[in-house]
């Protein structure tokens, strides 16, 4: 039986989680920005689909990436050296959620980004919780993700791409970015060949609640991050490679 949460009910305990499937913990809440901050600093995530009522989850093992071991491939360190893109932060946050929803996903039928959740995470991005970094393209958004930050813990969302390596190169500029800025650690929720190939790997629930803690513990200041702050901050000529 899944426990069903009324309005401001607390969430039960991580361990009541379902293995099966992926960790879902309860149903119900509501999406307002005291109720998702809060599930975000536990490790819990809502994910659902249109029609369904409000599912929240917190996988075991929980996959994530550390900023530093983000892997390049030689494919991605010439996209990221040749120019072709323009990466900003929070210009276009709307944007960004709606093609996350919008682009279509290998067997993936409709989106769990509904209008409700785009309202939801647009009142975070307006408090100064939520971003996004985007790649651009002769004016046009071509890639990009968002996610929220608290502390020093960033959580990663969703990410879509139009055009090759797009949403690589946004996640690269945002690896790089949240290392100079000291953040520990990026939710990736769920494992997926994707992530994985960008150096993302699974670690026990346990493990990153312990660090969790520890990260979005630390002193921050909600806020839009600087629009060119990932812009002709760095050279990619020096950065670590791996052949995927």
């Amino acid at each position: 039986m899944i426990p069903w949460l009324d309005s401001g009910e607390p969430f039960p305990p991580l361990e009541l989680a379902l293995r099966e499937p992926n960790g879902l913990l309860c149903a119900g809440g509501d999406l307002s920005a005291a109720r998702l901050i809060d599930a975000y600093q536990r490790g819990i995530f809502p994910w659902y689909a249109s029609g369904e009522p409000i599912l929240w989850w917190s996988p075991d093992p929980r996959m994530v990436l550390f900023p530093g071991e983000f892997r390049i491939s030689r494919s991605l360190r010439r996209s990221l050296r040749s120019g072709h893109f323009e990466v900003r932060l929070d210009s276009d946050f709307p944007a960004v959620m709606r093609a996350c929803a919008e682009v279509p996903r290998a067997g993936q039928d409709g989106t769990w980004i509904t209008r409700e959740m785009q309202q939801a995470y647009w009142k975070l991005f307006q408090l100064g919780i939520a971003h996004s970094v985007e790649s651009w393209t002769e004016g046009r958004l071509v890639g990009g993700l968002y996610g929220l930050a608290i502390g020093r813990m960033f959580y990663g969302e969703s990410m879509f791409s139009r055009a090759s390596d797009a949403s690589k190169v946004a996640a690269a500029h945002l690896a790089r970015f949240l290392e100079e800025e000291g953040f520990g650690m990026i939710d990736c929720q769920m494992n997926t060949p994707h992530l994985a190939s960008l150096g993302a790997r699974e670690i026990p629930r346990a493990v990153f609640m312990a660090r969790l803690r520890v990260l979005v513990a630390k002193a921050w200041q909600p806020g839009r991050w600087p629009t060119d702050g990932a812009s002709q901050r760095w050279t990619w000529g020096n950065v670590a490679t791996e052949r995927l």
